[in-house]
This record gives C-alpha cells, structure tokens and sequence, in this order.
C-alpha cells in the first residue's frame, strides 16, 4: 500500500471515530438537560445506553486505526 493510500485510509478511520464521539457529545448534553430541568429520568437512561453503545463503537474503531500497518 503506497504512503498517500495509508494516509487516506488513516484519515477515513480517524473520521470514522468522531462519529461515536458525537453521538457520547450529544447524549451527555441531553441528560444535563434532563437534569437541570426535571424531565423523566428514563430519557437520562435511554441517553447513558446510547453513550455506553458509543463508547464501545468507538473503541472498536480505533482498534482498527491501531491494526493499520
């Protein structure tokens, strides 16, 4: 594989892993405003489910970025 096609690939990888850092981003800000402004706390649950789901998606991506060679 040449220098510039390790690069992109790298470069899709790492793009790859923003996207369940997003979804951890956007989840924590809903439950502060779960919080803050008494809502149900089944949507504080729902949201710490989706940030568990993401952190192990994101994990697992960049496992992939390490196994790059």
């Amino acid at each position: 594989m040449s220098q510039s096609a390790t690069t992109e690939n790298l470069q899709e990888k790492v793009h790859d892993a923003r996207g369940p850092l997003n979804r951890i981003s956007m989840n924590a800000e809903l439950i502060k405003l779960v919080l803050q402004n008494d809502m149900p706390k089944e949507k504080a649950l729902e949201a710490i489910d989706k940030i568990l789901l993401a952190c192990q998606d994101c994990s697992e991506k960049l496992q992939n970025i390490s196994d790059l060679k």
